[in-house]
């Protein structure tokens, strides 16, 4: 018995083979792009500066730094969501960033499970 190749699939090897190679390609650069991601680090502040943490591309706490001012007894409380707001402003930085760039390699095209 005989495979019966679909019309749009007849000498179109060249067609196939330059999707593939372009999907190639596009899976190297989205590489190269999550892992230097990945090494970058990424630094917010919140309070006016009082509150500054880094977080890596991995959205993994570096370092936290404190203004003395900010630093109250009285108030831990306040202390807190300045340091919950900071890290929330990093990684979002992170996400946004790693979406922004992908965005160049794709074209726009969102593309389900990379990040």
């Amino acid at each position: 018995m005989k495979a019966r190749v679909p019309k749009q699939f007849q000498g179109g090897g060249q067609d196939m083979n330059a999707m593939i190679h372009q999907a190639k390609k596009m899976q190297d650069q989205i590489t190269a792009l999550q892992e230097d991601i990945e090494q970058r680090s990424f630094t917010a502040a919140a309070g006016g500066g009082a509150v500054s943490v880094t977080v890596s591309g991995k959205k993994v706490l570096q370092s936290i730094e404190l203004k003395p001012e900010v630093v109250d007894p009285e108030d831990i409380e306040m202390l807190q969501d300045l340091i919950i707001s900071a890290v929330n402003e990093a990684i979002n930085t992170v996400e946004e960033t790693t979406e922004h760039e992908m965005s160049k390699i794709t074209g726009g095209v969102a593309l389900p499970g990379l990040f």
